[in-house]
């Protein structure tokens, strides 16, 4: 390329809008060929990026196949199947649904339709990455209140932080990547305390590793009660129903308006068609569900007091992650467990940056994690 045809495209570039410029780039994990690569290790444990490490049920791989013979047609692009089967489920009208290319497209999607350049969004702190970066990508302001000492969720905070201008609340819940959770009196003040102006967004990614927990609430019965204020409840097909590689999610709206405004913005066919085949299948294997569940409670169970008895301060967490004080730098750590072949994800924000979040993966894998973790801890 001559000098003229770059000096030109350094004219259009300067011209972007800074909010563009100035994004973070979303954090989303190493790769186990990456890793096999770049450190020469054979034993890879890929706790990075919260995958369920016991795959799909069998009855998902069967539907793949079976439908494989298909892909040259466009998917349904309404996921019209696929939402009777959760409509029917939830007992919720299916024009509330909205489907995507995993509910972080939910997330993109929200904000490109209800958040405009200078409104406010809220979230807490740790946050997960893209509720702070596609808020930024259309020129909002976003305020990320600290989860408390305890990390809990600090309610108080949050509602000060509220503003005429705050367009959005959106977090994870539970948290990502704390894994901690508001409680139902929590959620009730939030809603209390928000303008008809303001959309709620709470993010139940990790929803059935929490709800697991007999004091976990039904927060979709309590907004759907109970809330004044218009709400999405975004869920996903990515963590324990193990279909993360074909990315298919969802969001519940509490007025159908919501779902046709932001169908006016989404991709069309944006969930593809095995995707969809794929999360039908997984809804009728709910028994492998809650094995897969039970398996990774009881091992984040383990790894939570094996790192508390070596002196570590641990997050307590409902998904399927913990989230760790490291006492070092975490990116360091982070570097030196890649070369014992173990891959985790150091938190980069400002106040969390000794801390790493740890997937729960296979007993091998996380014994792999601790082994290493012993090993090159400072």
């Amino acid at each position: 390329m001559d000098a003229s045809t770059l000096n030109k495209a350094k004219l259009f570039l300067d011209a972007l809008r800074p909010e563009i410029r100035d994004l973070p780039r979303y954090n989303a994990g190493l790769s186990i060929e990456y890793v096999r690569k770049h450190y020469d290790v054979a034993q890879i444990a890929k706790l990075g990026s919260n995958e369920n490490p016991y795959g799909p049920s069998p009855k998902v791989l069967e539907a793949i196949v079976q439908a494989a013979a298909q892909a040259a047609l466009y998917p349904e692009p309404s996921c019209d199947p696929l939402r009777e089967v959760i409509s029917n489920r939830l007992g919720v009208a299916p024009e509330r649904f909205i489907f995507g290319n995993g509910s972080e497209d939910m997330i993109a999607t929200s904000v490109h339709t209800f958040v405009a350049p200078g409104e406010q969004v809220v979230t807490f702190a740790p946050a997960f990455g893209l509720h702070v970066i596609w808020p930024r990508s259309v020129g909002a302001q976003v305020c990320a209140v600290p989860v408390d000492s305890a990390y809990a969720p600090d309610i108080d905070a949050l509602l000060a932080a509220v503003t005429p201008r705050t367009r959005m609340v959106i977090f994870g819940n539970p948290s990502n990547p704390v894994g901690t959770s508001v409680t139902a009196d929590g959620l009730r003040r939030i809603l209390a305390h928000l303008s008809p102006e303001t959309l709620l967004v709470f993010d139940e990614a990790y929803r059935e590793y929490a709800s697991a927990h007999p004091d976990y609430p039904d927060f979709f019965a309590v907004l759907n009660r109970e809330a004044e204020s218009p709400w999405l409840i975004l869920r996903t097909f990515s963590k324990a129903y193990g279909l993360a590689g074909l990315r298919v999610g969802y969001a519940i709206a509490s007025d159908p308006e919501l779902i046709d405004l932001m169908d006016r913005v989404r991709a069309p066919f944006n969930v593809n068609r095995l995707a969809q085949i794929a999360a039908i299948a997984a809804l009728d294997d709910m028994a492998y569900v809650e094995q897969v569940v039970a398996r990774t409670i009881k091992e984040r169970g383990r790894m939570r007091a094996e790192l508390e008895s070596l002196g570590y301060r641990v997050a307590p967490s409902l998904a399927n992650f913990v989230f760790v004080q490291a006492r070092e730098n975490a990116v360091d750590l982070a570097k030196r467990l890649l070369t014992r072949g173990v891959i985790v994800k150091p938190w980069q924000e400002p106040a969390y940056q000794d801390h790493l979040r740890v997937s729960i993966g296979l007993p091998a894998d996380n014994e792999q994690f601790l082994d290493a973790w012993v090993l090159l801890a400072q």
